[in-house]
């Protein structure tokens, strides 16, 4: 028995959504039959380790049971769906019921197989920007199978591989609307610590769930050649930095970009710099990543920004920089790297103003941007490129009660790149 025949309906994702979402992910040929031993291996991760495999033919039903599994954890509160939520400033995660909406005429339900932890979570859940609500469920890089789909949706059906970024919605009406920059649309609602203005009009919860009800015309697709735990960071990491490449025009063949910082959205810049046919510059203050960036990610050149002699033979070499760096740093040491006309992107928000030569500036024609993560549009033009060229974000893969830590660890820029979330494996309830 090399392959077993599962077929599979949209009813049988509303019956089962956390089994119909783990069988969406197995690939399958045109006669609708899986790997038989790729089946076996999913049910021995996520199902019964016991349980035995038979035979070239199930149900959806008996491949299922073999699929399901129960935990141990209670979710007080009420609602439809489980979560881990911080209901202080705190920060501490812990486990949370609340409702998800119903599904609307235009939304598509998404069951979430895994959600990356931005470290902008870590900001949220402790306040630090002083604009948090609880209890808050965080969670912006999220990926899944979708289970439901409205009545006037098109475009999508249950079984298909959906995503979802930093925002929800947002006014469709606007100037930045009708340019497809959807993200600086004033009345644009995030994904989570957000208040919905719809029909709904309640605060926003994130990915650390086991479910999402969204607008269609807010989620991703997925290509189908990009595992879901590795792509989930792509939602955010990934969209911030390839956004200001676009905008800015850093992202021509034989262009050269400097990347500031090695760390989620750092080491995407560089995967995009090169899948673009661009030479990269790793620049950071760690010595120790050169073997890393230069190996693993495939950068042309490193510098270490504390060796002046290296900073000083880098002087007019690059076309631009996207500085990923969040905390305080002298940007004044990077504007000299810029070749006339060249650009330096800032990311990150550290908790001091950037001061910097005028001058610098000035001699250069310089310029100085920013840029906030991208539109839906844009976000999608990313993911089909990362399907065409294989791109994904380093990751390593947890179950969803290991969140505090994880939070002390990303504290720490213990991560190497991002942490995923498998929601499918740990986000369970107690038999009934």
């Amino acid at each position: 028995m090399t392959r077993i025949s599962i077929p599979l309906t949209a009813e049988d994702a509303k019956a089962a959504p956390r089994e119909f979402a783990l069988l969406k992910q197995l690939k399958s040929n045109s006669d609708g039959t899986v790997d038989a031993q790729a089946f076996k291996d999913l049910v021995k991760k996520y199902g019964s380790s016991s349980a035995t495999v038979d035979g070239d033919k199930l149900s959806f039903e008996e491949a299922a049971k073999l699929l399901s599994k129960t935990g141990s954890t209670q979710f007080p509160g009420e609602g439809n769906a489980i979560a881990y939520a911080a209901q202080d400033a705190t920060g501490h995660l812990a486990p949370f019921r609340f409702t998800r909406r119903p599904v609307g005429e235009l939304d598509i339900k998404i069951k979430i197989t895994h959600c990356g932890i931005c470290h902008s979570d870590l900001h949220q859940i402790r306040n630090d920007w002083k604009n948090s609500t609880f209890p808050m469920v965080p969670g912006h890089e999220i990926v899944g199978i979708v289970t439901e789909v409205g009545s006037g949706v098109t475009g999508w059906k249950a079984g298909d591989r959906a995503g979802i970024g930093c925002f929800t919605r947002a006014c469709r009406d606007c100037k930045q609307c009708h340019k497809n920059t959807d993200q600086y649309c004033a009345k644009m609602v995030f994904t989570y610590n957000g208040q919905d203005w719809g029909e709904e009009n309640h605060a926003t919860q994130g990915g650390y769930s086991d479910s999402y009800v969204i607008d269609n015309r807010y989620a991703l697709h997925v290509p189908e050649n990009l595992p879901l735990d590795a792509a989930a960071p792509l939602l955010c990491a990934g969209i911030t930095v390839w956004s200001p490449m676009m905008h800015y025009g850093i992202n021509k063949p034989g262009m050269k970009l400097g990347v500031v910082g090695l760390g989620g959205l750092g080491h995407m810049a560089v995967k995009f710099g090169k899948a673009l046919g661009m030479e990269v510059t790793v620049i950071s203050t760690s010595p120790h990543k050169e073997k890393e960036a230069r190996e693993h990610l495939g950068a042309d050149n490193f510098i270490v920004s504390r060796d002046e002699a290296q900073m000083a033979k880098a002087v007019r070499t690059l076309d631009g920089i996207i500085d990923t760096v969040s905390a305080k740093h002298d940007i004044s040491q990077l504007l000299p790297l810029l070749d006339v006309d060249g650009t330096l992107v800032l990311l990150g928000v550290p908790p001091e103003p950037h001061t910097f030569h005028t001058g610098s500036v000035l001699f250069s024609r310089l310029c100085i941007g920013g840029s906030l993560i991208g539109g839906i549009k844009e976000t999608q033009e990313m993911l089909d490129l990362c399907g065409e060229k294989n791109i994904t974000c380093d990751v390593e893969v947890i179950d969803v009660d290991y969140v505090n830590k994880a939070m002390e660890r990303l504290e720490k820029n213990d991560v190497h790149y991002r942490f995923s979330i498998d929601m499918l494996n740990s986000l369970l309830e107690p038999a009934a």
